[in-house]
Order: structure tokens, then sequence, then C-alpha cells
């Protein structure tokens, strides 16, 4: 099969948020035609300010494109892009390829390959990682499913990511997506603790964030929110806490499918937990630090 080339056929994008904005501002610079939808109406203004087309649903955008990708931030949202009455299925496109890049468990997205393929469609399991520095390209792309339509779609999915793999059946590219994310929550709370004991312990937290990140220590995460943790600042999230309670389910369900325990995940949830219990559902994944700071009985300077 001819790969897809920049021209050959339109792209679609479901789902405009910060991880789709992002994919579909790269995408349109690689030189590729893309169509958008959003249910916000500002996010499908910012696709055409950067040279995509917005599209009054996911319908239309199915029915244009040739291949599909959906970034969504939840079951609900996938159920209806799939499902709905305006959704993928509803176009009745044979041959449609649709990517999905959601976080979502695998016997959801396996449900919708099988109604898809009965459809004459055919989806590929392609979470992303990396949405911290989504914009910068710094993203990298865990797929599953049929090989050659996958491979028809490198030349696409390099356009927008560093890099990518190749797992496997459909739904590897999910259970490599719920690694990445437990190492993610541990990570984050872990980087959390440390700036608290470092503060109360009469360190200065940009100290504590210049040092670790030159040590045997450092981690994407302590990289990546630590500057928020610095500046005990959440506003403007990359990831909201009420977003990620969503990937924290599911990373919890897979385990217990198989029997597996995770007892550092395990504490570290409850972190999470008490930064939703404290109101903080809308802040950034770094407010878990404000938790610890509240549970150690810290008060900054």
């Amino acid at each position: 099969m001819q790969a897809i080339a920049p021209k050959s056929t339109p792209i679609g994008m479901v789902g405009l948020g910060f991880m789709g904005s992002a994919i579909s501002s790269h995408i349109v610079a690689a030189g590729y035609e893309l169509v958008g939808f959003d249910i916000d109406r500002q996010r499908l203004e910012t696709l055409v300010a950067r040279g995509g087309r917005a599209a009054s649903s996911t319908r239309e955008v199915a029915e244009k494109a040739g291949i599909v990708l959906t970034s969504l931030p939840s079951l609900a949202a996938f159920k209806d892009v799939i499902w709905g009455p305006e959704g993928i299925l509803s176009s009745g496109h044979g041959g449609l390829v649709v990517m999905e890049c959601s976080t979502l468990a695998v016997e959801d997205k396996k449900r919708a390959q099988e109604d898809l393929a009965a459809a004459g469609m055919t989806m590929l399991d392609c979470p992303i990682s990396g949405g911290i520095r989504a914009s910068e390209k710094d993203l990298v792309l865990y797929g599953s499913g049929e090989k050659g339509t996958y491979e028809r779609c490198l030349p696409l999915i390099e356009s927008f990511s560093r890099a990518n793999y190749y797992l496997g059946d459909f739904g590897n590219g999910m259970k490599m997506k719920v690694l990445a994310n437990l190492l993610v929550a541990v990570h984050n709370v872990s980087s959390a603790e440390v700036m608290v004991l470092g503060m109360k312990a009469g360190l200065a937290p940009e100290l504590i964030y210049q040092v670790m990140n030159n040590s045997s220590g450092r981690s994407r995460m302590l990289e990546v929110r630590g500057l928020r943790m610095v500046k005990d600042d959440y506003d403007n999230p990359t990831m909201k806490v009420k977003t990620f309670e969503k990937d924290l389910k599911i990373i919890e369900s897979f385990a217990a499918s198989l029997n597996c325990p995770t007892p550092l995940f395990a504490s570290t949830f409850q972190v999470y937990l008490s930064a939703l219990a404290k109101g903080l559902g809308d802040k950034d994944t770094a407010s878990v630090c404000a938790v610890l700071e509240e549970w150690a009985n810290l008060k900054r300077n």
C-alpha cells in the first residue's frame, strides 16, 4: 500500500484540546490538508488560523478525510465520536482509517475497532506519550493493529512525533501507555515529595530543582513539572488532575485484571485523590506538591 504523503489525502482530526491542537499544527506544517472538529468553537477558530479547515461535525470529518485521528478526553466523548448520531460510523465511509490516540481502556477501543471493521473501516490503537511538550513535537506514539495500515500511516505519524513504536496486536499500544502513565504518576508525586522534603529542611525550591535535575535521581516529571512546584503555580494546566484521574483508574483496573500488585502506584493514587478533595481538579497535576506541603505542615516563606 502507498504511504500517506502530504496532499495525497485529507487528514481528519477530532478533538482539538491541548494534544489534538498541537498535533494538528504539526500535520498542517508538514504540508497535509487537514479538516478538524471539536465541540469548542474557539478551538476550531484556532485550527483555521493555523491553516486547517473546520468541520461542523465528526461525521463531516469522516466523510472528507482518508485518515481520521481522534484525541479525546473521556470515554463519553469517545462513545459519541464513534457511535453517536453524528459519529464516525454514521459517515458510512468504507476504507476510512481511524488512528485512535486517546488514553482509554483496551476493551473500549477493541469494541470500537470491531464495529468499525464491520462497516469497512480500520482502526489503529495509537496512544501518545509526552503531551506536556506536544507543541515542540516531543511526542512518542505507541502503535498497534494492522501492520500494513500502520506502515502506510508512518509519514503522517512522523510529522507530529519524535519517535514511534509498532507494538503488534491491537491494544498493545494502550498496554504500553498504561505502563508509561504509571511511571508518570509515581514520578510526579516523588518529585513533589523531594521538593517538600527539601523545602522543609530549609533548602530553596529553585536550588532543589537545579541540583536534582543534574543528579542521578533526575526524572522527566521533575524536569517538566518541577518548575510549577518551584513557583507554586498550577494554573493553565497541560494536564488537569481531574482528567488524569481517568488515566489513573485505567491503570488501577488494568493491574487488577491481571492480579498484578502495584504498591507504589496504589500509594501515589491517594495523593491525587487528595488533590481532588482539596478542589484542585482543574489545576495542573504538579499540584500534588501543594497536597504534600499541607500534609507536612509546610508554610512557604
